[in-house]
């Protein structure tokens, strides 16, 4: 699409932006209403699935719609993904069960992961390197306004209305982003022969993903990490990828070309975005269940301790595209961001149940400083370092491992803070105190699900006799103190990842940003790393 003009440009721009603008809104209106949904459905055991069925199924999306697009164009994948998206949404906000959550969630997520490699890759598509970095600085200012928006309005949503309407909200944005882009979007233009499918090839990567992702989701939680299940999953999954990289070898148009791997810069990108999101990811989903569990906020007022966060976000992805753009440069723009990112994790290790609003405020807006610098910059890296016809397959891999390192660290985190949460949780509630509480039918008060709903506590306060409160007092604190130190403790072990990225970015290779977007644009300083595949 580098013929089209400027205009045409920005236009079919607008339209990506308005999808990313619905998808992403659709996804962050979610995190601060999660705590309640829990409340209301049950099923705290299940309360990282909600995030892990979303990751795992973009995972899968991600990757295989960044080849396809490439053979067929990204506006069909754009207008399915929509749809898809569409579709999980209006079943999510039908749930009467976690159960039901989960497996629509999971339907959101094909759509989600559509979605975001289809518009990725279009700006690789319509801009060089070189301009790449102001307009990706306008989309991470899209995620950033989404991510203002949308904890802000679904903790007021959760708090005066149904939670189920924070998955409909935006259903009719959705409508306008599928009808903008089936009339402005560029149909694809064929170039030549088309390229044959690698379906086995995708077959053996999804056997690789889905065993992989569900056993460290299940590990630690819903299986000891050496049970049966658990090594099952994962030899499956070491049998899927050796049958992978067999039929990725083999084949003339691999689904991900084993040969991208020999790029350095391709190499250290992804596994950067794999430890950002193993750590970062892993960990900022555990921000809500602070706040509101053990601070004591309301859903609202979570929103609102999220919101500098994703403005500062906005602010230093804006200021980094626009550096990357003018200079030509990104190395010493990465190591600045991975140091921040690391020092925001380090200061979210430090806090416990004494922390306040504003605290927590501080910490994140340091953290959303150091992501709006690094997010867009390996995405950048990579499609400058590879052909023009592996943009989309690039693009994706990218996200990929960003996206296979948010489900590990989710999974990860999960089990560290249970664990931890558990042992402490064990210490602090006396024999006294489980005797008078199960005699009265409480069993359940230890689950710290019941710190999200005020409303609960209120109403099992009523139920118990004068002369146990001042123990149901005692345990709650408890309680607090437990999760406290669970979610202190996977803050501690995100920033420890965040730390070994430091040391990492200092071999990611940097090469002059390309100024056009011709496929076989030449440049002399590129030999060595740029990957052309005959």
């Amino acid at each position: 699409m580098e013929h089209l003009e400027n205009r045409k440009k920005i236009t079919i721009m607008l339209t990506i932006l308005v999808a990313m603008l619905f998808s992403s809104l659709s996804q962050t209106i979610v995190d601060t209403a999660l705590p309640r949904i829990v409340a209301d459905l049950g099923g705290m055991d299940y309360y990282t699935w909600i995030y892990t069925i979303y990751m795992l199924s973009t995972s899968i999306m991600v990757i295989l719609v960044g080849k396809l697009s490439d053979i067929y164009g990204r506006k069909v994948f754009l207008l399915s993904g929509i749809a898809v998206f569409m579709l999980g949404a209006f079943l999510s906000g039908t749930s009467t069960s976690m159960i039901q959550l989960i497996i629509y969630r999971g339907i959101q997520g094909l759509g989600g992961g559509t979605i975001m490699s289809a518009s990725m890759t279009t700006v690789a598509d319509l801009f060089s390197p070189a301009e790449r970095g102001k307009w990706q600085g306008v989309m991470g200012g899209v995620f950033g306004l989404s991510s203002v928006i949308g904890p802000t309005l679904g903790g007021y949503v959760v708090d005066h209305w149904a939670w189920h309407w924070i998955f409909w909200i935006f259903l009719p944005l959705g409508l306008v982003a599928l009808v903008f882009i089936y009339i402005l979007y560029p149909k694809h233009e064929k170039h030549g022969e088309k390229e044959k499918v690698d379906y086995l090839g995708a077959l053996f990567l999804v056997i690789t993903l889905i065993p992989l992702l569900l056993g460290f989701t299940w590990a630690g939680t819903k299986y000891d990490w050496g049970s049966t299940q658990i090594f099952s999953l994962f030899s499956i999954a070491t049998v899927g990828l050796i049958l992978f990289l067999f039929a990725e070898s083999k084949v003339a148009n691999p689904i991900l070309p084993l040969q991208l791997f020999k790029n350095s810069i391709f190499s250290i990108s992804n596994l950067m975005g794999f430890l950002i999101g193993m750590g970062m990811f892993g960990s900022i989903m555990f921000i809500p269940l602070f706040v509101q569990g053990v601070i004591g906020s309301s859903a609202t007022q979570s929103g609102v301790v999220l919101m500098p966060m994703t403005l500062s976000l906005v602010v230093a992805s804006a200021i980094s595209g626009q550096i990357t753009s003018r200079t030509g440069k990104y190395k010493y723009l990465a190591v600045i961001g991975t140091t921040i990112v690391a020092f925001g994790m380090y200061l979210l290790s430090r806090m416990d149940i004494h922390t306040t609003n504003s605290t927590v405020t501080l910490n994140m807006i340091v953290l959303g400083s150091g992501m709006g610098i690094v997010m867009p910059l390996f995405v950048l890296t990579v499609q400058n370092a590879v052909d023009k016809k592996l943009l989309g397959v690039a693009t994706s891999a990218v996200q990929l491992f960003r996206q296979i390192g948010g489900t590990v660290g989710v999974s990860v985190m999960g089990t560290i803070m249970n664990h931890s949460m558990n042992n402490h949780l064990a210490k602090e509630i006396t024999s006294e105190a489980k005797s008078v509480l199960s005699k009265m039918g409480f069993d359940h008060i230890n689950n710290p699900q019941v710190l999200f709903d005020p409303k609960q506590v209120e109403q099992i306060k009523a139920m118990i006799p004068p002369q146990a409160k001042q123990i149901f007092d005692q345990v709650l604190v408890a309680i607090r103190d437990s999760l406290a130190v669970g979610i202190k403790d996977v803050f501690f072990y995100g920033f420890l990842l965040m730390a070994a990225n430091i040391v990492i970015v200092f071999f990611l290779k940097e090469i002059p940003l390309r100024k056009s977007t011709k496929e076989n644009e030449q440049h002399p300083s590129l030999d060595s790393e740029r990957l052309e595949l005959n």
